[in-house]
């Protein structure tokens, strides 16, 4: 049974809980997996799940990865499907890359605290990079039309993830797709027309800190959903705690959605893709 909402938030059931995959597919560079989750509460935007094959885990001494990965929920469907975004860049991410439908998939989670709704007459602009660009998806669908959606790559492969978001302007690096530069360029264009928004940006940290010092600067406010290491996703081993102005914070479970305005810098131990 599913535990209430505390504080506004979904939380997850006690105990991780086995899902079937139920497809898999490439996005360019990225690979998508998704997974049947029928005892699971509907995520909130934002909110993450700890992620870990059934088979070839932590088996033995020698089979890493030995801990569960933390993962942004994608989109979720009507039917309870669970869409997750990966790139297989490590043992973890390529061991859930070589899954396919029928494959056992251990979930926990909804965790964490997902996105809030946009202040009063503010705009909301969707900045991610990479796959950072997951929360944002699951974000946009909930915002429609009201949300402008920005998103950056390295190059033309990993742009395709853009196909995953409707409507969404792309920036790369090389300028192979889209604008030619950063995805904070776009954003920069963006709140010089218009300061009355409200930004939400996944990515990795020096993009979120380019966000951060870019809305403090214009005063504008925005929401960043940071990363750092976790282990647990409850909270218990103090892996993924970061500093903000008002002391430490646990992200897995005070964020990882955190108010940019909390924080000096986003460039926080532990985090990077």
């Amino acid at each position: 049974m599913s535990a209430p909402a505390a504080e506004g938030r979904a939380l997850a059931p006690v105990g991780r809980r086995l899902a079937e995959v139920t497809g898999f597919r490439r996005v360019g560079a990225y690979d998508v997996v998704s997974c049947d989750d029928p005892g699971g509460p509907p995520p909130d935007p934002g909110q993450f799940y700890m992620l870990a094959a059934a088979e070839g885990w932590g088996g033995d001494c020698d089979e890493r990865p030995f801990l569960p990965r933390a993962f942004s929920v994608l989109r979720r469907h009507a039917d309870g499907t669970l869409d997750f975004l990966l790139e297989a860049v490590g043992p973890g991410t390529r061991r859930l890359a070589e899954l396919r439908s029928g494959d056992g998939l251990w979930v926990l989670g909804p965790l964490g605290r997902g996105f809030a709704a946009p202040r009063q007459g503010r705009r909301p602009i969707l900045a991610g990079g990479g796959v950072g660009i997951a929360p944002l998806a699951i974000w946009s669908d909930r915002l429609g039309a009201a949300a402008l959606v920005l998103l950056g790559f390295r190059d033309a492969p990993h742009a395709e993830g853009a196909e995953l978001i409707a409507g969404a302007r792309v920036a790369t690096d090389d300028g192979s797709t889209g604008h030619h530069g950063l995805v904070t360029d776009l954003l920069h264009a963006e709140l010089g027309c218009d300061a009355r928004a409200e930004v939400y940006a996944c990515g990795p940290p020096p993009m979120l800190e380019a966000v951060r010092a870019l809305c403090a600067d214009l005063g504008v406010p925005a929401q960043l959903a940071l990363e750092s290491g976790m282990a647990c996703g409850f909270g218990a081993c103090f892996g993924c705690v970061v500093p903000t102005r008002s002391g430490y914070v646990r992200l897995c479970v005070d964020g990882p959605v955190l108010d940019a305005a909390d924080l000096d810098t986003a460039l926080v131990p532990g985090a990077g893709h």
